[in-house]
């Protein structure tokens, strides 16, 4: 597929990565040669300098034979201009628009694509705030990821010596908990993934991927780790964007504090925010933190700019008593580093952005993709349309499906009911299958098996 991104920024770098390795036709558009070059300089794709809204950029980046725009520069009217000129004057099958501003994200369905010709919007700071607030509903967590309107969830949890189930076999779920349906996709050991058996015993510090109904969360959680105290006080560095979104969609359920720099940066969210309390200062100010009583906090949100100050104000206040911290980190090559020794979570919001995008380049009836493990495994949410004739799927039980391995059906929504699959379940048509893919390197196969024959048309 051939795909203009404009916006060579941390958000356009990033998905430019993952979509090289889709094997797809990439050209980046941005004003800043600085940017341009590190990224022709590591991948196979192609660059322009220029202003990403203007026709004559988007034809020399080669929008007349182009199959997807994806405009994510800073703009949120560069990216509408572009999607609107991408439209008109050069018939670019799909426009993908980065909308920051909450003045356009809440206008009316429709809006944008009659007067933009805007297919889908994505906001990375969206992602990343309701990504947050899970986060804090489930504090035992690593990932949480709804499906169907959120009645049913993935969750990744780090297996806690001393849990029930661990040093166990996974059939004994059945066994502890007769009532509860419950599947695990995946486990990662060391790093190493690993398709999940009956027989397979759950090891002390294991990341464990299990899916349930969101009801059934608390229960799973008990049998795999310690159950975390609820959270209560949360405090949050950075009143930009994300921790402003944050801030206002939490204060109401808890007890929220933001620190942020900038005086008429905090002068703003005070008059915004209703039930927070707003404080000017430096959230890597040991005096600060601890007048404020960092040390009660239950989760503390590191949510700047800056990948460094996140860092560092996440571990001081790890150091000085905060239960959970998690940490904004806009490179990919930090994550890796920073997640899982002081800092409890590493949130990457270009990650967070990746997946919406997955489900447009993907064959077959993609209804959401999520990226897992900073793009290395994915889970899929995937209808299926024909009969047994025509589907590889359609009119057989999970048992008789060739799945290659690293592939596993977790669960199929069907009629907004969602059904835990064993391994005698019947598929139907227009099911919806929730698929964790191991190994991203599988994905072409996992597609072509979804996809309807040509006897269906």
């Amino acid at each position: 597929m051939k795909i203009i991104i404009l916006g060579a920024g941390q958000v356009g770098a990033n998905l430019a990565e993952s979509l090289i390795a889709e094997n797809n036709d990439i050209t980046v558009v941005d004003l800043d040669e600085g940017r341009l070059a590190p990224l022709q300089d590591r991948f196979d794709l192609r660059t322009v300098r220029g202003h990403a809204a203007h026709p004559t950029v988007l034809r020399q980046a080669g929008a007349e034979d182009a199959d997807m725009l994806v405009a994510v520069t800073q703009s949120d009217e560069t990216n509408l201009v572009a999607c609107r000129i991408a439209s008109t004057l050069f018939n670019v099958p799909t426009r993908i628009a980065r909308i920051r501003s909450n003045d356009f994200l809440g206008m009316e369905a429709g809006f944008l694509a009659e007067q933009f010709g805007v297919d889908d919007v994505i906001s990375p700071e969206q992602e990343v705030t309701d990504t947050l607030r899970r986060l804090m509903e489930h504090p035992e967590a690593l990932q949480v990821l709804d499906f169907a309107d959120g009645k049913v969830r993935l969750i990744a949890v780090r297996a806690y010596h001393g849990g029930p189930l661990v040093g166990h076999e996974l059939q004994d779920i059945k066994r502890h908990m007769p009532n509860l349906e419950c599947r695990i996709p995946a486990i990662y050991r060391r790093d190493r993934g690993i398709v999940p058996r009956g027989i397979t015993v759950i090891e002390p510090g294991d990341e464990v991927f299990f899916l349930a109904r969101k009801g059934d969360i608390p229960s799973v959680m008990r049998e795999l780790r310690r159950i975390e105290r609820p959270v209560r006080k949360v405090m949050i560095a950075g009143g930009g964007n994300i921790g402003r979104r944050l801030a206002a969609r939490i204060e109401r359920d808890y007890d929220v504090k933001v620190i942020d720099h900038n005086k008429s940066v905090s002068k703003l969210l005070a008059e915004q925010l209703h039930h927070t309390l707003v404080l000017q200062g430096d959230a890597t100010d040991e005096e600060l933190l601890e007048q404020e009583h960092i040390a009660s906090m239950d989760v503390f949100c590191a949510l700047t700019n800056d990948d460094e100050d996140n860092i560092m104000s996440a571990l001081l206040a790890k150091r000085m008593g905060a239960h959970r911290v998690i940490a904004l980190i806009n490179r990919s090559a930090y994550v890796d580093l920073v997640q899982g020794g002081q800092i409890d979570i590493a949130i990457s919001p270009a990650q967070a952005t990746v997946g919406p995008l997955l489900s447009k380049i993907r064959r077959g009836d993609m209804v959401a993709v999520h990226s897992l493990r900073r793009g290395a495994a994915e889970v899929l949410e995937v209808a299926v349309h024909g009969d047994a004739k025509t589907s590889r799927v359609v009119g057989r039980r999970l048992a008789e499906i060739d799945l290659p391995d690293g592939a596993t059906v977790a669960a199929i929504i069907r009629n907004n009911d969602v059904i835990i699959v064993h391994h005698d379940t019947l598929i139907e048509a227009e099911d919806h299958l929730i698929v964790f893919v191991l190994n991203k390197r599988i994905i072409p196969r996992v597609e072509k098996l979804l996809q309807v024959g040509f006897g269906f048309f």
